[in-house]
């Protein structure tokens, strides 16, 4: 039987001799690769609950081999598998992740209205 993971216990990962280049990118990266991992598993939880992925994900899959479409951003017309779903939710995580915070001491920006009014009383 599995031992049941405690918080603050170690966890051991290993990749494979035939890792794909982009994942073996994807790893080295990261400038905390635990935290990195610990994200990409709240956004999992979030969109599907707590679930063993194995029931769900394709033991065999070239997704990333090969795929220079996929690599260079790409759009598919194809409906998205869950696996994609997730993908692309992630992707947009990070993108919003990334994206420069507002500083919530700044007055928000509201644009004006400007009827025909206005226009005649500047001209």
């Amino acid at each position: 039987m599995k031992k049941t993971k405690l918080p603050g216990e170690n966890i051991s990962l290993k990749t494979k001799k035939s890792e794909d280049p982009l994942i073996m990118l994807w790893l080295n990266s990261q400038s905390n690769l635990m935290d990195s991992l610990r994200y990409l598993v709240e956004n999992e939880i979030a969109l599907n609950g707590v679930r063993n992925l194995q029931a769900f994900v394709p033991m065999e899959r070239s997704r990333l081999q090969g795929s220079s479409a996929l690599q260079q951003g790409s759009e598919i017309n194809s409906p998205l598998t869950g696996e994609e779903q997730l993908s692309a939710a992630i992707a947009e995580v990070s993108a919003a992740v990334t994206a420069p915070i507002p500083d919530p001491k700044a007055s928000p920006v509201v644009e004006e209205e400007i009827d025909d009014d206005d226009i005649e009383a500047w001209s």
